[in-house]
């Protein structure tokens, strides 16, 4: 799969976010990247996405000129999965929903009693 064809999986991701969700993102850039650097993934686990940021609950008024917090999500760990086209798009919509939800303050052991990891 080209690049330009997964980064449009993203883009149908962020498009089919609820509402409320939009309504709330602040400061937040999404991006696509080939591979997590050692630095992002350093045990080296397969990482489908990253969360780089302050969370909204983690904000204090003086948060402010700050540079946008980063969604990134992992081209190379996601193909290697080799899912079909449409077992892929669910993917990436679960790592898109996983990360944002990090930026809205939401944690790992929330997200597992949500059912989300």
């Amino acid at each position: 799969m080209q690049r330009a064809e997964f980064e449009e999986i993203v883009d149908e991701a962020l498009a089919s976010l609820p509402e409320w969700v939009v309504d709330r993102v602040e400061n937040l850039q999404v991006t696509v990247e080939d591979w997590p650097t050692r630095d992002q993934d350093p045990d080296r686990a397969g990482l489908l996405g990253i969360y780089e940021g302050v969370s909204l609950l983690e904000r204090g008024v003086d948060y402010s000129g700050f540079l946008p917090d980063r969604v990134v999500v992992f081209m190379g760990p996601h193909l290697a999965l080799r899912l079909p086209t449409d077992g892929l798009r669910a993917e990436v919509r679960t790592t898109v929903l996983h990360e944002i939800a990090h930026h809205l303050g939401i944690d790992d052991d929330r997200l597992r009693q949500l059912g989300w990891d």
